[in-house]
């Protein structure tokens, strides 16, 4: 009877110490998730604060920073690092465009000097353009057979304005209409509203791009 009592209680504390060690595995592993999420966090709040100092931000990243935030204190922490991961990449990409743009109108401003410069507005040497993967209208207008310029890119919006529905998302395979000839004042005004455009959203037509297309 001894013997049987025993082993019974024996059986109980093992079941204890099995269901304790369990509660301590997911404790841990909670709180190392929460920990990451907090990271990660940090991180995007760091790239994204270097993208402001840069006044190159996207506006999306502040967004997806605050709803990682909002996962974080829901205990949603694999969803708070993925969307807080790319908050980070968003910043990081950003400050890189704008190094890169810097750098190619620093050897532009170069050869120019030298004699040697491209000018800024080249005469397109096609019509149209055929979109490719990774494309977008900033790197499609800075190419020298179109613009040579990236920030005339709204004369490309403005003349295809009936297929693109925002500015920020166009597609592969898209054929776009390109002005070969447009006026001094066309490429002021392309340029004047690349430059003080403002933040954007992708999927959402900015309230400038609509004034831009009007004329105003």
């Amino acid at each position: 009877m001894k013997t049987t009592k025993t082993l019974k209680l024996t059986s109980v504390m093992a079941l204890v110490l099995t269901v304790a060690v369990g509660c301590s595995s997911t404790s841990e592993q909670g709180t190392s998730s929460e920990q990451a999420a907090k990271e990660a966090i940090a991180a995007a709040k760091a790239a994204y604060a270097k993208a402001l100092k840069a006044d190159w931000a996207w506006r999306d990243t502040g967004k997806m920073i605050k709803k990682a935030e909002k996962d974080l204190a829901a205990g949603k922490y694999d969803e708070a690092i993925k969307i807080a991961n790319k908050a980070r990449d968003q910043g990081n990409f950003a400050v890189a465009q704008k190094a890169e743009e810097h750098q190619r109108l620093a050897s532009m401003y170069a050869a120019d000097a030298a004699g040697t410069a491209t000018p800024m507005a080249a005469t397109p040497s096609a019509n149209t353009y055929s979109v490719v993967k990774g494309d977008n209208l900033w790197n499609i207008s800075a190419k020298p057979g179109i613009y040579n310029n990236p920030y005339e890119w709204p004369l490309i919006y403005k003349a295809n304005s009936a297929k693109i529905k925002d500015a920020d998302l166009i597609y592969p395979g898209q054929v776009f209409n390109i002005n070969t000839n447009p006026s001094s004042a066309d490429v002021a005004a392309a340029v004047h509203h690349a430059k003080t455009r403002g933040a954007w959203t992708l999927g959402k037509v900015e309230a400038s791009d609509k004034a831009y297309l009007a004329g105003k």
